[in-house]
């Protein structure tokens, strides 16, 4: 059972929306897995999904997952684009993995409008600007 396992606390694990600008000059966003330990990940899964209320109508996405075998350490990959439509939702995003033998299990939630040019930091490792949730 779920309620068994017991999932150790998740450190060095980030989830950034990223701002990139294209070649005809247009912002594109991105949402990247951060890996800022020195070991490598394996086994990761992502699921991402979209919630809320618009307009007093509640909403939801697909749900989406994502698989990577391995994740190098102190490295970054990108799990999907983003559209700017869902920056009014909650966006999800699951992630589970394995160092070892041991499973680590986090939730990282963007809350309705936190995704907005006002937030953006400059995100370690990536050079580029975005919106960090660690």
């Amino acid at each position: 059972m779920k309620k068994d396992i017991q999932f150790p606390k998740v450190e060095g694990i980030s989830i950034a929306v990223i701002r990139k600008v294209n070649e005809l000059q247009h912002a594109e966003w991105q949402v990247v897995l951060l890996n800022n330990n020195s070991v490598f990940l394996e086994n990761v899964i992502v699921v991402s999904r979209g919630y809320g209320e618009i307009d007093g109508v509640f909403r939801q996405s697909s749900v989406l997952r994502h698989v990577f075998e391995r994740i190098e350490p102190n490295t970054n990959v990108i799990i999907e684009p983003i559209d700017l439509a869902v920056f009014v939702l909650n966006n999800e995003y699951w992630v589970s993995y394995y160092i070892g033998n041991e499973i680590f299990d986090k939730r990282f939630t963007f809350v309705p409008e936190t995704i907005t040019e006002q937030n953006l930091i400059k995100i370690p490792n990536l050079g580029l600007m975005g919106v960090l949730h660690e």
